[in-house]
């Protein structure tokens, strides 16, 4: 069978290459923190599931106006670089700050900073990536873009695993001491992330049509208006991943054996990103998608149900597909149904709303787990459940969306 030239990653071009380094630097510095942080909340400083929720929930709403801004920013300006550099800057600065923290507020400020950064930088860069590859190669850039942060998550969780088993073999709970040594050590890739960045890519966007980009649905179209409704209802039952970990340990898991979950998880995430996306480009975006949330589906359920630590092991490793198969492809998507000068706030206003919505979403896993005030909740089991739900009906609800949009991906 002849090659298609459209799908060799050999045919990206450069800025493709500088963003996924960029990426894969950040995710070993983040991963080595972020999957321990709900644990170091949890089995240091004594903070309550409810609270977590809270925390996690702020962090990633508190970015979403910056996420909208920076969009139509980029758009604005004409260019996508300098913001990215900007927002990974700021994420690199607030790491060292974790080594201090003694208290979940302190915590939470440095988490919102971290996120802030991610405001900033996040839908300038996936412009970036839009703008600097051919429609046919869309879903092969940005599923080698995802395999990359992913490869990195790898790395950065193989890092930490190995600090846990070298200073605590196979404890329960994470100590403070070694929560302290892997954020020290994820100080070198975030300055390498920032790096990458200046040196490796160049700005490329299209010129604009409109002098002042305006941030609403009308501008962006009818497509992107439904596709976001239906992301939307999807993304109310997905809670952040901090409930995994939590579940998990809840379940009988160690710490030693979370980290080498997620390891797990990543590298099938890894395996499955760029051949996601490069099907995406022959079959339709719409399909891999669909595909993607049915599998969430059933993890959640599985999550829901689970008896036994083993059970966690098998559903988190079948995790891994619904971000292969999702993640990126969603990204191309939304390049598919906007504008081309109007990606930059088109990712934006995606991003945020997505942020938007991590807040109530959080929250709500919180609370019917453990409850609030005099009400104890449904148990540990409720949020997953409520996950598994949401998922299958946006799938229902994306198959029967016709874009009227013209792209090869109406599915």
């Amino acid at each position: 069978m002849k090659e298609n030239k459209g799908s060799r990653l050999k045919d990206l071009p450069r800025n493709i290459w500088a963003v996924s380094l960029t990426s894969f630097f950040m995710d070993i510095s983040s991963e080595m923190v972020i999957n321990i942080l709900p644990l170091f909340l949890s089995n240091v400083l004594g903070v309550k599931t409810n609270i977590i929720g809270l925390i996690e929930g702020i962090a990633e709403a508190t970015a979403s106006l910056l996420k909208m801004v920076s969009g139509w920013l980029s758009d604005k300006l004409k260019t996508r670089k300098w913001l990215a550099v900007l927002g990974y800057g700021i994420s690199a600065i607030s790491k060292p700050f974790f080594y201090f923290a003694n208290s979940w507020g302190a915590v939470a400020a440095i988490r919102w900073a971290d996120r802030v950064g991610k405001g900033v930088r996040t839908a300038p860069r996936d412009a970036l990536v839009a703008d600097s590859i051919e429609e046919k190669q869309r879903g092969l850039a940005f599923g080698f873009h995802r395999a990359a942060d992913t490869l990195g998550a790898v790395m950065g969780l193989g890092v930490a695993a190995l600090v846990v088993w070298l200073t605590q073999r196979s404890s329960g709970l994470l100590t403070a001491g070694t929560f302290r040594f892997i954020v020290l050590l994820s100080l070198v890739p975030a300055l390498l992330a920032v790096i990458s960045l200046i040196v490796g890519s160049k700005d490329v966007s299209a010129e604009s049509k409109h002098s002042l980009p305006r941030i609403s649905f009308k501008t962006l179209g009818k497509d992107f208006t439904i596709f976001i409704l239906i992301v939307s209802l999807f993304d109310i039952g997905n809670s952040s991943d901090a409930f995994l970990a939590l579940r998990a340990q809840e379940r009988g898991v160690s710490v030693l054996g979370i980290l080498v979950m997620l390891i797990v998880f990543n590298l099938v995430y890894t395996l499955i990103s760029t051949p996601a996306g490069i099907l995406s480009d022959r079959v339709g975006r719409k399909k891999i998608i669909i595909g993607g949330w049915f599998i969430y589906a059933l993890v959640y359920l599985g999550f829901g149900l689970a008896q036994q630590d083993w059970h966690i092991y098998v559903f988190y490793i079948i995790y891994g597909i619904y971000y292969g198969l999702t993640y990126g492809t969603i990204k191309a998507m939304v390049a598919d149904i906007v504008p081309v000068e109007l990606r930059g706030t088109a990712y934006g206003t995606y991003n945020g709303i997505m942020g938007i919505l991590d807040f109530p979403a959080s929250l709500i896993a919180g609370i019917l787990w453990q409850g609030m005030g005099n009400w104890s909740g449904f148990g540990p089991s409720a949020p997953f459940l409520f996950g598994a739900g949401t998922a299958f009906l946006a799938a229902t609800l994306l198959g029967f969306w016709k874009p009227a949009s013209k792209t090869p991906n109406k599915g």
